[in-house]
């Protein structure tokens, strides 16, 4: 497998959003990231073809959000797992993409997802806090920044510009 993680570039943003986009991909991730990684029980429980399976599970592994390994050994049969790397982004988006959907979801017989975090050992319902105050981050507090506005965007070891400072020397 390519070491992705070596040579990640920004551009690889939007590769992997071009990828979760495709029809599938987002439901593959999910049923993977819910425990649900064998190639039969990924077929069952999405309903895929198994062509349309096999090229979507290749994609993920060769874009280096899904890992395979095999689990038999008389036969080439896989087991998927999210890589390390993708699951800083994959796991985070999921549960947030999965909540939203659970409280938002006009079904009345929909099924629940619960969550464990591993370190405590507590059910939990993650959410998006700021680093600096800690308090959770919704949609309306949150505003992208101009470059240098409230530090953002500035480079480490260089101050701000002073006012009509233009960034030209006199001399």
């Amino acid at each position: 497998m390519p070491d992705h993680e070596s040579r990640v570039t920004f551009q690889h943003g939007q590769e992997f959003l071009a990828a979760i986009s495709e029809r599938w991909n987002y439901q593959i991730l999910r049923e993977v990231f819910f425990g649900v990684g064998r190639f039969g029980e990924l077929k069952r429980a999405l309903g895929i073809s198994a062509n349309i399976l096999t090229a979507r599970l290749n994609s993920l592994t060769e874009l280096g959000v899904l890992t395979k390994r095999a689990y038999r050994s008389d036969k080439p049969w896989y087991e998927y797992e999210l890589t390390d790397s993708a699951r800083e982004l994959v796991v985070p988006a999921i549960a947030a993409i999965t909540r939203w959907a659970e409280t938002h979801a006009t079904d009345t017989d929909i099924t629940r997802h619960p969550l464990m975090h591993t370190t405590c050992g507590n059910p939990t319902n993650p959410y998006l806090a700021c680093s600096s105050c800690h308090q959770p981050v919704e949609a309306s507090t949150l505003r992208p920044t101009a470059a240098g506005e409230g530090g953002a965007g500035r480079r480490r070891g260089t101050a701000p510009a002073a006012p009509g400072d233009h960034g030209s020397e006199s001399g």
